[in-house]
């Protein structure tokens, strides 16, 4: 009998428990759907490897030896070349990030093969390093194979058969050092964290107790509404951002090379950003529980994989491209990344600032909107 009662008293609370998770659509939307994006996610769109890296050349030497090194990076899956007229405009592209790195040919490269040894140059952009070595890799073994087949051909002891020496270096992250790439990402995570995730709670948790129904009969506008709840939000984020710059800075030892100015406009542009996503989420949703999941899902786990911060967006499908410049992060992470290493931008600044300030004023209007003064 009693084991009678068990039964039919697991298979009522069991029949329960499957209608509850059923009916909940944001748990099971969780539970069958997330995994499978990130499956697919890590397994098809994120790749450690580099390829269609642009990297710009300089052939200061017209002669058909120099055409011949570089030969073996036409048609290459690694590197994508773009040819340039001169060194200035070469760096000019590299500053900017139109490509990653240069490979000059100086202009007495076939004097200097003649005489036994001739130099390339290569810079590479050190703000990634991981990109940048990889680059490094693959223009040295592609010079490498050049010269071996050249002396295959021409034999070791014939005229000609002089050897090729890639001469490197690393801008914007001398020490090539990890870190120094690393850190300026965590500041927007911190801040993407920080932003989203604590708002997202604020309405929902005043519609679960019932206080948000009270604030509709007084004067009180929507708008008004959001940014006081913006403001005490705002400000703990400034003060996070100044404590994640010191330890930039004093712990960590990495340079920063643009000015405190840019960095901060930047910084509190995308912190606005990721507040009124959370309260957009908080809005919208109207319970603390599901806020926090969508706003994790939303903002931190995008900004981990899909910013840059981690992976080369160069190297993801063109669809996961696409819907990585829908997200704010990635907007601001190479912002920030290149305000520390490389200084001032100002092009780049004024382009990615003016999007995050779009977001900020369509996602404030959103979160208004969520908090109309009408009762359901």
């Amino acid at each position: 009998m009693r084991s009678s009662g068990f039964g039919r008293r697991f298979v009522a609370l069991l029949r329960k428990e499957t209608r509850q998770l059923v009916r909940d659509r944001s748990n099971l939307a969780v539970g069958l759907l997330l995994p499978v994006l990130l499956i697919l996610l890590f397994g098809y769109g994120l790749s450690f490897d580099v390829t269609n890296a642009p990297v710009a050349i300089v052939l200061e030497d017209r002669s058909p030896q120099a055409r011949d090194v570089l030969a073996g990076l036409e048609g290459s899956p690694y590197i994508a070349p773009v040819w340039t007229t001169d060194m200035p405009d070469a760096v000019r592209r590299m500053r900017s990030g139109e490509v990653r790195g240069v490979i000059r040919i100086p202009v007495d490269f076939s004097e200097q093969l003649a005489r036994g040894q001739a130099k390339v140059q290569l810079l590479v952009n050190g703000v990634e390093t991981n990109t940048a070595a990889t680059i490094e890799s693959y223009v040295s073994g592609a010079v490498n194979v050049w010269a071996g087949r050249q002396a295959d051909r021409v034999g070791d002891e014939s005229p000609g058969a002089g050897s090729v020496v890639v001469i490197s270096r690393m801008w914007f992250n001398e020490a090539s050092s990890s870190t120094w790439y690393l850190v300026p990402g965590l500041i927007a995570l911190v801040l993407t964290l920080i932003g989203a995730f604590l708002t997202s709670l604020l309405i929902a948790r005043e519609w679960e107790r019932g206080t948000l129904e009270s604030m509709f009969v007084t004067p009180v506008r929507p708008l008004e509404m959001v940014l006081a709840k913006l403001a005490p939000y705002l400000v703990i984020g400034i003060i996070d951002l100044i404590v994640c710059l010191l330890a930039a800075r004093f712990i960590f030892h990495v340079p920063i090379r643009g000015s405190l100015g840019a960095i901060a406009l930047a910084s509190v542009l995308y912190l606005i950003v990721s507040l009124s996503l959370g309260l957009f989420i908080s809005g919208a949703t109207r319970n603390q529980f599901q806020a926090s999941q969508v706003a994790l899902l939303a903002s931190f786990m995008p900004a981990l994989m899909l910013s840059g911060f981690i992976f080369d967006l160069r190297n993801m499908p063109v669809v996961i491209r696409v819907v990585s410049q829908l997200l704010p992060a990635t907007h601001f992470m190479p912002l920030i990344k290149t305000l520390f290493l490389t200084g001032n931008n100002w092009p780049m600044l004024a382009r990615e600032g003016s999007i995050l300030a779009l977001y900020g004023v369509v996602l404030i209007a959103a979160s208004r909107r969520s908090l109309r003064k009408r009762l359901v």
